[in-house]
């Protein structure tokens, strides 16, 4: 879809509906606790990426001052040849004394061209070790400062791990609370908003006809299906195991195409596309912060890491609220032909919601 909205569209909704208030009360708060940990989770990955640029760009000024602290040895040896030699053949006689005294003033203009040769040598030494001495110093003023932005963004990192746990453990704490009964409700209820709101969204037609993928697309397709049944983890970007972002990530880079690592990075930096116009392999981008993103299999289907404690699984398209979707391959040709991968028994178990809304009736129209 364009980055702008194009017309009215349909809304395409998280689970709602009427419910018991305690019921709907928890999935609110569970959705609340999921999505701050997703929020963390984001900005851990987007740290790590920061950490690994900024790990390389510090190597990079390392290398760069070794060879520098290198050509300011060889300089300081050089200045150091001419000025032993200086010292041994040296008098208290000017060159235009020397060529007066002279016996043979054509041999001492020759010798006079040589001195002057060796004097412009010496200032390019001295100006040579002068500039590298310069380029070493700062050089090294990076290097510093590269390492203080390291350190800043390992500290940064470590701050969003820690945001992540705790908010997993609330989560857990939550739910250690429930009984089987609330349980056992509470998938029901998420369930049924599932059903009812993947089934609006269908009527709606904001999806369109549908459009075979590229050859990148199917490929990027064909590996997230064989991630299915791996458990998600915060994070992670396979081949164990994944958090939503690692997955399509991974997905598109196996197909040959480099994307941003988190879901925020490629909802800004891809191209969006509408959802009449959606392609497998595209990435449909979830909640006003774009902290969940999901890769289109075809006919109102993604396949998604959905949330700790679930698995890699195939889910209906409108699970949770859609904000819209982006291409990683706008400039692919779609296929002539195209056979979706035959999907393993198990495909659609488990629980489909990635990080409710706090209030599940909530919903962001795609865009």
């Amino acid at each position: 879809m364009s980055s702008g909205r194009r017309g009215a569209q349909p809304e395409a909704r998280g689970p709602a509906g009427p419910a018991s208030g305690s019921v709907a009360e928890l999935l609110g708060r569970l959705g609340l606790l999921y999505r701050e940990a997703e929020r963390a989770t984001e900005s851990y990955d987007a740290a790590g990426v920061a950490l690994g640029r900024q790990r390389a760009e510090v190597a990079r000024v390392d290398a760069a001052l070794a060879r520098a602290r290198e050509a300011v040895a060889a300089s300081r040896a050089a200045a150091g040849r001419l000025a032993r030699q200086q010292y041994q053949d040296g008098d208290d006689l000017s060159p235009y004394l020397r060529l007066l005294l002279a016996r043979d003033p054509q041999h001492a203009l020759q010798q006079g061209h040589v001195v002057g040769q060796i004097a412009r040598e010496r200032a390019e030494t001295v100006t040579r070790l002068t500039g590298d001495e310069r380029r070493a110093a700062a050089l090294a003023r990076q290097a510093h400062a590269a390492l203080d932005a390291r350190l800043a963004l390992a500290r940064r990192q470590q701050r969003a791990r820690d945001d992540v746990r705790a908010r997993l453990a609330a989560v857990e704490k939550l739910l250690a609370s429930l009984s089987a009964q609330q349980l056992t409700a509470l998938a029901a209820f998420e369930r049924g908003g599932i059903v009812e709101a993947q089934r609006g969204f269908l009527a709606s037609g904001a999806l369109g006809a549908g459009q075979p993928p590229t050859a990148e697309g199917e490929e990027a397709v064909r590996y997230a299906v064989r991630q299915l049944g791996k458990p998600y983890q915060w994070g992670a970007a396979g081949p164990q195991a994944y958090d939503c972002s690692g997955l399509t990530s991974q997905a598109w880079a196996r197909a040959g195409t480099a994307i941003p690592r988190t879901s925020q990075e490629q909802w800004a930096h891809l191209k969006r596309v509408p959802l009449s116009e959606l392609r497998p392999g595209d990435l449909v981008v979830y909640f006003p912060e774009a902290t969940h993103v999901a890769l289109y299999l075809g006919d109102g289907m993604v396949v998604q890491a959905p949330r700790p404690g679930a698995t890699v699984k195939v889910s209906p398209l409108a699970a949770n609220p859609v904000l819209g979707a982006v291409r990683p391959d706008p400039g692919g040709r779609p296929l002539p032909r195209y056979v979706p991968p035959a999907l393993p028994a198990g495909a659609l178990d488990g629980p489909d919601a990635g990080l409710y809304a706090a209030e599940p009736a909530a919903a962001t129209s795609p865009r």
